[in-house]
Protein backbone atom coordinates (compact mmCIF):
# COMPACT_ATOMS: atom_id res chain seq x y z
CA UNK A 1 0.00 0.00 0.00
CA UNK A 2 1.45 3.36 -1.05
CA UNK A 3 2.23 5.87 1.68
CA UNK A 4 -0.11 8.85 1.69
CA UNK A 5 1.56 12.01 0.40
CA UNK A 6 1.97 14.90 2.89
CA UNK A 7 -0.69 17.63 2.51
CA UNK A 8 2.13 20.15 1.94
CA UNK A 9 5.53 19.30 0.45
CA UNK A 10 7.99 19.32 3.41
CA UNK A 11 10.62 21.00 1.21
CA UNK A 12 8.22 23.84 0.43
CA UNK A 13 7.50 24.14 4.15
CA UNK A 14 11.24 24.49 4.81
CA UNK A 15 11.56 27.25 2.17
CA UNK A 16 8.71 29.17 3.81
CA UNK A 17 10.30 28.60 7.21
CA UNK A 18 13.65 30.05 6.11
CA UNK A 19 12.04 33.23 4.77
CA UNK A 20 9.94 33.78 7.89
CA UNK A 21 12.65 33.00 10.46
CA UNK A 22 15.09 35.39 8.73
CA UNK A 23 13.02 38.32 10.01
CA UNK A 24 13.44 37.40 13.69
CA UNK A 25 16.77 39.08 14.41
CA UNK A 26 15.64 42.29 12.71
CA UNK A 27 12.43 42.44 14.76
CA UNK A 28 14.43 41.81 17.96
CA UNK A 29 16.79 44.68 17.07
CA UNK A 30 13.79 46.98 16.58
CA UNK A 31 12.67 46.30 20.16
CA UNK A 32 14.05 48.13 23.20
CA UNK A 33 12.71 45.62 25.74
CA UNK A 34 14.62 43.13 27.89
CA UNK A 35 15.57 39.95 25.95
CA UNK A 36 13.68 37.73 28.42
CA UNK A 37 10.52 39.76 27.87
CA UNK A 38 10.91 39.79 24.08
CA UNK A 39 11.45 36.04 23.91
CA UNK A 40 8.83 35.29 26.58
CA UNK A 41 5.96 37.17 24.98
CA UNK A 42 6.96 35.87 21.56
CA UNK A 43 6.47 32.33 22.87
CA UNK A 44 3.31 33.09 24.85
CA UNK A 45 1.57 34.70 21.88
CA UNK A 46 2.70 31.88 19.60
CA UNK A 47 1.38 29.35 22.13
CA UNK A 48 -2.03 31.05 22.24
CA UNK A 49 -2.21 30.94 18.45
CA UNK A 50 -1.34 27.25 18.32
CA UNK A 51 -3.68 26.40 21.21
CA UNK A 52 -6.56 27.86 19.21
CA UNK A 53 -5.53 25.75 16.20
CA UNK A 54 -5.14 22.59 18.29
CA UNK A 55 -8.57 22.47 19.98
CA UNK A 56 -9.66 19.43 17.97
CA UNK A 57 -6.50 17.42 18.64
CA UNK A 58 -5.48 18.66 22.09
CA UNK A 59 -6.56 15.33 23.60
CA UNK A 60 -3.40 13.78 22.10
CA UNK A 61 -1.42 15.33 24.96
CA UNK A 62 -3.45 13.37 27.52
CA UNK A 63 -2.53 10.10 25.82
CA UNK A 64 1.22 10.63 26.17
CA UNK A 65 3.23 8.34 28.39
CA UNK A 66 5.18 9.69 31.35
CA UNK A 67 8.39 9.38 29.37
CA UNK A 68 6.90 11.30 26.41
CA UNK A 69 5.61 14.02 28.72
CA UNK A 70 9.09 14.46 30.21
CA UNK A 71 10.56 14.73 26.71
CA UNK A 72 7.88 17.33 25.90
CA UNK A 73 8.81 19.29 29.02
CA UNK A 74 12.50 19.08 28.10
CA UNK A 75 11.71 20.29 24.60
CA UNK A 76 9.94 23.37 25.97
CA UNK A 77 12.74 24.19 28.41
CA UNK A 78 15.32 23.75 25.64
CA UNK A 79 13.35 26.17 23.49
CA UNK A 80 13.25 28.67 26.37
CA UNK A 81 17.05 28.51 26.71
CA UNK A 82 17.43 28.87 22.95
CA UNK A 83 15.28 31.97 22.60
CA UNK A 84 16.48 33.58 25.82
CA UNK A 85 20.18 33.22 25.03
CA UNK A 86 19.93 33.97 21.32
CA UNK A 87 17.74 37.07 21.81
CA UNK A 88 20.21 38.36 24.41
CA UNK A 89 23.15 37.70 22.04
CA UNK A 90 21.83 40.35 19.64
CA UNK A 91 22.54 42.99 22.29
CA UNK A 92 26.25 42.13 22.19
CA UNK A 93 27.23 40.91 18.71
CA UNK A 94 26.25 41.47 15.09
CA UNK A 95 23.19 39.98 13.41
CA UNK A 96 25.44 38.05 11.02
CA UNK A 97 27.66 36.54 13.76
CA UNK A 98 24.71 35.72 16.00
CA UNK A 99 22.64 34.01 13.32
CA UNK A 100 25.61 32.07 11.89
CA UNK A 101 26.59 30.74 15.33
CA UNK A 102 23.07 29.93 16.51
CA UNK A 103 22.37 28.22 13.20
CA UNK A 104 25.32 25.90 13.69
CA UNK A 105 22.75 23.80 15.55
CA UNK A 106 22.73 21.10 12.81
CA UNK A 107 26.20 20.07 13.99
CA UNK A 108 24.85 19.53 17.50
CA UNK A 109 21.76 17.82 16.04
CA UNK A 110 24.05 15.23 14.43
CA UNK A 111 25.82 14.66 17.75
CA UNK A 112 22.63 14.50 19.84
CA UNK A 113 20.88 12.31 17.26
CA UNK A 114 23.74 9.86 17.60
CA UNK A 115 23.69 9.95 21.40
CA UNK A 116 19.92 9.96 21.95
CA UNK A 117 18.29 8.55 18.82
CA UNK A 118 21.08 6.16 17.80
CA UNK A 119 21.25 7.71 14.33
CA UNK A 120 24.77 6.91 13.07
CA UNK A 121 27.50 9.50 12.44
CA UNK A 122 29.39 9.08 9.17
CA UNK A 123 32.95 10.12 8.31
CA UNK A 124 31.55 12.91 6.15
CA UNK A 125 29.51 14.21 9.07
CA UNK A 126 32.62 14.23 11.26
CA UNK A 127 34.52 16.23 8.62
CA UNK A 128 31.64 18.70 8.48
CA UNK A 129 31.68 19.09 12.26
CA UNK A 130 35.42 19.89 12.20
CA UNK A 131 35.00 22.47 9.41
CA UNK A 132 32.12 24.16 11.25
CA UNK A 133 34.11 24.36 14.48
CA UNK A 134 36.95 25.98 12.52
CA UNK A 135 34.54 28.54 11.09
CA UNK A 136 33.02 29.38 14.46
CA UNK A 137 36.55 29.76 15.89
CA UNK A 138 37.42 32.27 13.15
CA UNK A 139 34.34 34.34 14.02
CA UNK A 140 35.33 34.29 17.69
CA UNK A 141 38.94 35.23 16.88
CA UNK A 142 37.65 38.19 14.89
CA UNK A 143 35.96 39.38 18.06
CA UNK A 144 38.94 38.67 20.29
CA UNK A 145 39.63 41.67 22.48
CA UNK A 146 36.02 42.82 22.27
CA UNK A 147 34.48 41.29 25.36
CA UNK A 148 30.90 42.23 24.52
CA UNK A 149 31.06 40.57 21.09
CA UNK A 150 32.68 37.43 22.47
CA UNK A 151 29.98 37.24 25.14
CA UNK A 152 27.34 37.62 22.43
CA UNK A 153 28.98 34.83 20.43
CA UNK A 154 28.91 32.60 23.53
CA UNK A 155 25.22 33.31 24.10
CA UNK A 156 24.52 32.43 20.47
CA UNK A 157 26.44 29.17 20.92
CA UNK A 158 24.24 28.29 23.90
CA UNK A 159 21.29 29.03 21.65
CA UNK A 160 22.64 26.62 19.04
CA UNK A 161 23.06 23.72 21.46
CA UNK A 162 19.64 24.23 23.03
CA UNK A 163 18.00 24.53 19.61
CA UNK A 164 19.55 21.20 18.65
CA UNK A 165 18.09 19.60 21.78
CA UNK A 166 14.69 21.05 20.89
CA UNK A 167 14.86 19.70 17.31
CA UNK A 168 15.92 16.22 18.40
CA UNK A 169 13.13 16.07 20.97
CA UNK A 170 10.70 17.26 18.32
CA UNK A 171 11.81 14.51 15.96
CA UNK A 172 10.86 11.98 18.64
CA UNK A 173 7.54 13.56 19.61
CA UNK A 174 6.23 14.63 16.20
CA UNK A 175 5.73 10.97 15.33
CA UNK A 176 3.10 10.88 18.12
CA UNK A 177 1.65 14.39 18.15
CA UNK A 178 0.10 16.63 15.51
CA UNK A 179 1.84 19.95 14.90
CA UNK A 180 -0.62 22.24 16.72
CA UNK A 181 -0.88 20.44 20.10
CA UNK A 182 2.88 19.83 20.14
CA UNK A 183 3.84 23.44 19.48
CA UNK A 184 1.13 24.95 21.68
CA UNK A 185 2.44 23.07 24.70
CA UNK A 186 6.14 23.52 23.92
CA UNK A 187 5.78 27.23 23.16
CA UNK A 188 3.72 27.63 26.33
CA UNK A 189 6.39 26.01 28.49
CA UNK A 190 9.07 28.20 26.91
CA UNK A 191 7.08 31.41 27.30
CA UNK A 192 6.06 30.74 30.91
CA UNK A 193 9.65 29.87 31.84
CA UNK A 194 11.10 33.01 30.24
CA UNK A 195 8.53 35.40 31.73
CA UNK A 196 8.86 33.74 35.14
CA UNK A 197 12.62 34.25 35.04
CA UNK A 198 12.14 37.86 33.95
CA UNK A 199 9.85 38.46 36.93
CA UNK A 200 12.31 36.82 39.35
CA UNK A 201 15.18 39.07 38.22
CA UNK A 202 13.00 42.17 38.50
CA UNK A 203 12.13 42.87 34.87
CA UNK A 204 8.59 44.37 34.56
CA UNK A 205 6.13 42.30 32.52
CA UNK A 206 3.63 45.09 31.79
CA UNK A 207 3.62 48.78 30.92
CA UNK A 208 5.24 48.56 27.49
CA UNK A 209 4.26 50.94 24.66
CA UNK A 210 2.06 49.76 21.81
CA UNK A 211 5.06 49.54 19.46
CA UNK A 212 6.70 46.90 21.68
CA UNK A 213 3.54 44.78 21.88
CA UNK A 214 3.28 44.88 18.07
CA UNK A 215 6.88 43.64 17.81
CA UNK A 216 6.16 40.81 20.27
CA UNK A 217 3.09 39.86 18.23
CA UNK A 218 4.99 40.05 14.92
CA UNK A 219 7.68 37.74 16.33
CA UNK A 220 4.99 35.27 17.35
CA UNK A 221 3.17 35.34 14.02
CA UNK A 222 6.02 35.44 11.48
CA UNK A 223 9.23 33.73 12.66
CA UNK A 224 7.46 31.48 15.22
CA UNK A 225 3.95 30.93 13.89
CA UNK A 226 4.98 30.65 10.25
CA UNK A 227 8.72 29.94 10.45
CA UNK A 228 9.24 27.47 13.29
CA UNK A 229 5.91 25.78 12.65
CA UNK A 230 7.11 25.08 9.12
CA UNK A 231 10.17 23.38 10.61
CA UNK A 232 8.04 21.42 13.05
CA UNK A 233 5.71 20.34 10.24
CA UNK A 234 8.67 19.03 8.26
CA UNK A 235 9.98 17.08 11.28
CA UNK A 236 7.14 14.61 10.85
CA UNK A 237 8.38 13.63 7.41
CA UNK A 238 12.13 14.32 7.45
CA UNK A 239 15.04 13.50 9.76
CA UNK A 240 16.01 16.17 12.30
CA UNK A 241 19.39 16.66 10.60
CA UNK A 242 17.72 17.34 7.24
CA UNK A 243 15.34 19.87 8.75
CA UNK A 244 18.15 21.58 10.62
CA UNK A 245 20.26 22.05 7.46
CA UNK A 246 17.54 24.32 6.08
CA UNK A 247 18.54 26.78 8.80
CA UNK A 248 21.59 27.53 6.63
CA UNK A 249 19.44 30.01 4.76
CA UNK A 250 18.68 32.15 7.81
CA UNK A 251 22.10 33.84 8.25
CA UNK A 252 22.04 34.87 4.59
CA UNK A 253 18.53 36.27 4.75
CA UNK A 254 19.08 37.93 8.13
CA UNK A 255 22.39 39.49 7.03
CA UNK A 256 20.80 40.94 3.89
CA UNK A 257 17.94 42.42 5.92
CA UNK A 258 20.39 43.80 8.50
CA UNK A 259 22.43 45.49 5.77
CA UNK A 260 19.31 47.05 4.24
CA UNK A 261 17.34 47.96 7.38
CA UNK A 262 20.06 48.43 10.01
CA UNK A 263 23.04 49.45 7.81
CA UNK A 264 24.98 46.66 9.55
CA UNK A 265 27.60 45.01 7.34
CA UNK A 266 29.34 41.85 8.58
CA UNK A 267 33.12 41.88 9.10
CA UNK A 268 35.44 39.89 6.84
CA UNK A 269 36.16 37.36 9.61
CA UNK A 270 32.42 36.88 10.14
CA UNK A 271 31.85 36.38 6.40
CA UNK A 272 34.76 33.92 6.06
CA UNK A 273 34.06 32.08 9.30
CA UNK A 274 30.35 32.00 8.57
CA UNK A 275 30.99 30.53 5.14
CA UNK A 276 33.07 27.76 6.71
CA UNK A 277 30.33 27.05 9.25
CA UNK A 278 27.72 26.70 6.50
CA UNK A 279 30.03 24.57 4.31
CA UNK A 280 30.67 22.30 7.28
CA UNK A 281 26.98 21.95 8.07
CA UNK A 282 26.18 21.22 4.43
CA UNK A 283 28.92 18.58 4.29
CA UNK A 284 27.64 17.01 7.51
CA UNK A 285 24.00 16.58 6.59
CA UNK A 286 23.56 16.95 2.82
CA UNK A 287 24.26 13.27 2.21
CA UNK A 288 21.09 12.46 4.15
Amino acid sequence: MARKAPPVDPKLALAIGISAVSTASILVRFSSSNPLVIAGYRMVFASLLMTFLSLRSFSQLVQLSRRDFLVLLGSGLSLAVHFGSWTASLDYTSVAASTVIVDSSPIFVVILSYLLLREGVTFREMIGIVISIMGASIIALGHFGTKSSLFGDFLALIGAVSLAAYLVAGRDLRAKLDLAPYTSFVYGIAGFSLLSLASVVGVPLLGYPEREWLIFLALALIPSGLGHNSYNYALKYLKASIVSVSILGEPIGASILAAILLAELPSLTTVFGGALVMIGIYAAVSSQ
